[in-house]
């Protein structure tokens, strides 16, 4: 067979494929998707099925009694936070003095707290600085910025929150003012770098928050240039709930000298949250066991996972024709679309928050009393983040998973 020939009979098995492959996809895609071969069976047995005594901890001191600017501790008080939590008790000290820092810690711990105290009180009390955090999501990068405003109101200090789904132009002008915190995602802050909109050698602090899910999603190049682009950086820190020795060749690269505090075992999701697993009998109609679950009073806030966008646009709208208020977020949708999804679920408009794990980072609501997993989630570190959402500071909470 001739060259050219060889090649347009590739050609045309390749134009096959991709129509048998549109094929499959129209008649159901999550045939094809790999099952998760995840056995929470034992971790939920190793992990604790609800609140232990002995994770309980006791600060030294409350934030009044510590070494911090006087309107900073009046903003603390404001925000209803009397005592520092673990992870934040023991990274201050490190981060003031302008450490390198790896700080591990389950979620609902105050992780994004334990960064921001310490760069708002060195804002106070020398030449002002401007700061980078990246996050791996919207709805992280807003919750971020909310916690700064929230911790400087009356300080005059500004920050800026730049992701996806925005008006890049609308970007563009917000950056020609000077802001001491920039928080964003890494395509958008790769966008406005590019753009020259954003100079990235004016920040001597970088923020790497959830960094092992940022690796997961695939921008460790994204944030190679951007820390390369960094040239005055002086100090970084990374945030996480999860840590990998797989990430331990490029953390070296990323840090000088860091020190490394985790607090508690990573595998320990949550000590506070009771976690249950319902087995779904064979021909069994998983929806209606769903939907009984949600019907019971105590279910007052709840979120749901599942793993596909298109389950959960079913689920969704299945819940809503049955009568329980639901909303959802995913990638697919607007940044408006998911900031008023998200709005409901925290103003208690809408009962449940039906999401992809887009949403297993960065959502703070109180009061999550519910994580359901309608679909068990691929990996333990997505199980972690996921019912890390409710028994959050210091509350209990509950985690139901579906388990064919």
């Amino acid at each position: 067979m001739s060259y050219t020939k060889a090649r347009k009979s590739d050609k045309r098995k390749f134009h096959r494929a991709k129509a048998q492959s549109k094929n499959n996809f129209g008649r159901g895609f999550r045939k094809g998707r790999a099952k998760s071969n995840l056995d929470l069976e034992q971790i939920v047995n190793r992990v604790g099925r609800g609140p232990r005594e002995t994770d309980s901890f006791s600060p030294a001191r409350s934030f009044q009694e510590l070494n911090l600017d006087a309107k900073l501790k009046e903003n603390i008080t404001k925000m209803g936070f009397v005592n520092p939590t673990e992870i934040q008790e023991k990274t201050l000290k490190p981060e003031i003095r302008g450490r390198d820092l790896v700080g591990v810690a389950n979620t609902g711990t105050g992780k994004t707290a334990a960064f921001l105290i310490p760069i708002i009180d060195q804002l106070t009390n020398g030449k002002p600085f401007s700061s980078l955090v990246i996050v791996p999501t919207r709805e992280l990068a807003l919750q971020v910025e909310k916690e700064f405003k929230c911790l400087t109101n009356g300080m005059g200090l500004y920050s800026a929150s730049f992701i996806g789904g925005t008006s890049v132009g609308r970007d563009v002008h917000r950056l020609r003012r000077r802001h001491h915190l920039i928080i964003g995602t890494p395509g958008r802050l790769m966008d406005l770098t590019k753009r020259k909109a954003l100079n990235l050698q004016d920040f001597s602090v970088l923020i790497l928050d959830e960094f092992d899910r940022m690796l997961d999603m695939g921008f460790v190049n994204d944030i190679k240039k951007i820390v390369g682009g960094m040239k005055y950086r002086r100090q970084t820190m990374l945030f996480s709930a999860t840590t990998d020795k797989t990430q331990k060749s490029l953390i070296d690269t990323l840090l000088t000298n860091p020190i490394n505090i985790s607090v508690g075992p990573t595998t320990n999701a949550a000590a506070r949250i009771n976690q249950d697993l319902i087995k779904v009998p064979k021909g069994g109609d998983k929806f209606n066991m769903l939907l009984d679950l949600v019907s019971g009073s105590e279910y007052e806030r709840v979120l749901i996972f599942a793993e596909t966008k298109r389950l959960v646009d079913k689920v969704s709208q299945r819940l809503n024709k049955s009568g329980v208020s639901a909303a959802l977020i995913h990638g697919n949708k607007s940044q408006n679309y998911r900031i008023q999804a998200l709005d409901k679920f925290r103003k208690g408009k809408v009962q449940v928050l039906v999401a992809t794990d887009v949403a297993a980072r960065g959502i703070d609501v109180d009061n999550v009393t519910h994580v359901i997993n309608y679909e068990k989630p691929q990996t333990l570190d997505s199980y972690i983040h996921r019912i890390g959402r409710t028994g959050r500071a210091g509350k209990a909470g509950k985690a139901v998973t579906f388990v064919n």
